[in-house]
């Protein structure tokens, strides 16, 4: 399995491996045997983040934002619905930046909402906020792995 991909459980955070044709299998957690992939965004603290982003094989397309924030309100709908449409495609996380802020100054979050891009545990790309789905969903594929 030299071509398999590094997919971190949604649900107990353990590492899997999975070839890229079977990521849209129902693929389960070889740890807890839950679905890893639900086709919807995943909120994450701190540490759990960061194995994420350390471990994942897959981009991780973020939304740092916050309750009290309306374009985040506005926006959420949009990427509740591309996680849907483009998982296994990407992972998508969001990290609300009042429970979270130093991970929002780790990454030099000034205003939200913002969309970070990683790939290989490095920020590849990020936006202020989101305004054309299609735009935003062309965005996303051009990081996704071949063959997911």
């Amino acid at each position: 399995m030299a071509d398999a991909l590094h997919v971190v459980c949604p649900h107990c955070d353990a590492v899997n491996r999975l070839p890229p044709s079977r990521l849209g299998d129902g693929a389960k957690c070889g740890k807890c045997q839950r679905l890893l992939f639900t086709g919807a965004p995943v909120p994450l603290e701190g540490a759990r983040f960061d194995r994420h982003l350390a471990k994942s094989d897959l981009p991780l397309i973020v939304d740092f934002w916050a309750g009290w924030c309306g374009p985040c309100r506005a926006i959420a709908p949009i990427f509740e619905r591309a996680a849907a449409e483009l998982e296994p495609g990407a992972r998508f996380i969001k990290i609300d930046v009042d429970a979270n802020p130093a991970l929002a100054a780790r990454f030099g979050v000034q205003g939200i909402p913002a969309l970070f891009c990683f790939v290989g545990g490095k920020v590849a790309a990020q936006q202020a906020g989101l305004s054309d789905p299609g735009l935003f969903r062309r965005w996303v594929q051009q990081f996704a792995p071949a063959g997911a």
